[in-house]
């Protein structure tokens, strides 16, 4: 089985939160970590911002990321949310285990 690290940023904790829950009350992350506050600082409409947000790390597995993308987009305030898959080459049998439950 395929999993995946995805990566989300989102301007507040209730955005946080609803994707969050969204997710994995679907199935279609197994977990979903939310940090404190992250600086972004990134080029956008032509000039260079800086905005505090909070980072979404999501366990999913491959197979549903299509599913997982779209649902981040409809829940998401951004015009074009970050949505980053990282695949997840190794780990503990354990976790990857529960992963796959």
């Amino acid at each position: 089985m395929d999993f995946y690290v995805v990566l989300v940023t989102v301007p507040d904790s209730k955005t946080a939160n609803t994707i969050g829950q969204a997710l994995v009350s679907e199935g279609l992350a197994k977990c979903v970590n939310i940090t404190a506050s992250v600086k972004s600082i990134f080029h956008w409409e032509g000039k260079v911002q800086e905005e505090e947000e909070l980072l979404l790390i999501i366990k999913a597995k491959k197979a549903n990321f299509q599913s997982l993308m779209s649902k981040v987009r409809g829940l998401h305030p951004y015009s074009i949310p970050e949505i980053i898959a990282l695949p997840i080459v190794d780990g503990s049998e354990d976790y990857l285990g529960w992963l796959n439950s």
